[in-house]
């Protein structure tokens, strides 16, 4: 059953899926050749606890950490170890915070340094097709309609669309109606109407759309063992329109990126 949120929590969740972002932009000032991922997740628990947060994905189905870190051939569900990051990483962070009893749930797909050409463009197409699928998701479209515009976006550019993992819905569970594929038909699926709040998120391989999941029960990567990138947003239906409740804004102050792509999807101008 899809929960329907009042503005007052989808105002709620914006605070939420906002700490995830900030500790992103935290994570990714400390980002570099070198630095290992248990290094990054001690950074991410503390910043969320330090903001009045829980961290969302810690003991979440029991799992072990702050963040999900999946390098390279990794899709998603990384656990976090003592191997250091080296120049020409791509690394996915997947992260989750829980305040006033609503989630955030937030990822970006990182380069650690200088990366290949063929995976910088997988990085970008990938982010891109985030975007994509989140203009579609407005009043009287349906699930299949982002899931669609997602895969054809990325199948035209001949990468693989991951079937077995999908975004979905949020709210005071991590996990909630719908499930939001980034594959599907036009005019299929459940119908979009307001104070809908659902995460999407494209995962995307750089060959082959198959996966494998490994012994321990979390890692994911990809059956080729080419890069997979991964980016995620948390949405709300506002006035028939996409708002973006989470923001990639704090990762590009860290980097020194600047960017006015989700402008559009912003009723009111973030201020940092």
């Amino acid at each position: 059953m899809i929960v329907i949120k009042t503005k007052e929590e989808i105002e709620l969740m914006r605070e939420s899926a906002l700490i995830v972002s900030k500790t992103l932009g935290e994570v990714a000032k400390a980002l570099k050749p070198g630095v290992t991922t248990l290094q990054l997740d001690k950074i991410a628990e503390e910043h969320i606890r330090d903001h009045g947060a829980i961290p969302g994905f810690l003991g979440l189905y029991d799992f072990p950490n702050t963040l999900c870190m999946s390098p390279n051939t990794q899709v998603v569900h990384g656990i976090p170890n003592n191997t250091p990051l080296v120049e020409g990483d791509i690394i996915s962070i997947d992260c989750g915070a829980l305040k006033n009893g609503f989630y955030g749930d937030h990822a970006y797909t990182f380069a650690v340094g200088e990366i290949a050409p063929e995976t910088e463009k997988l990085l970008q197409v990938t982010k891109e097709s985030l975007y994509v699928g989140i203009r579609e998701f407005k009043a009287n479209n349906r699930v299949g309609d982002v899931g669609y515009a997602i895969q054809k976006y990325c199948e035209d550019h001949g990468y693989g669309v991951v079937r077995e993992l999908v975004g979905h819905g949020l709210g005071a569970k991590m996990h909630e109606d719908p499930e939001m594929p980034n594959y599907g038909k036009r005019g299929r699926g459940k119908k979009f109407i307001d104070g809908m709040v659902v995460a999407i998120e494209p995962m995307i391989n750089l060959g082959t759309h198959r996966i494998k999941q490994h012994r321990d029960g979390w890692t994911i990567t990809t059956l080729d063992e080419k890069p997979s990138a991964h980016f995620e947003h948390d949405v709300a239906l506002v006035d028939g329109k996409p708002e973006l409740l989470s923001t990639f804004a704090y990762i590009y102050d860290a980097l020194g990126i600047v960017s006015n792509e989700e402008d559009e999807f912003r009723q009111n101008a973030l201020v940092l």
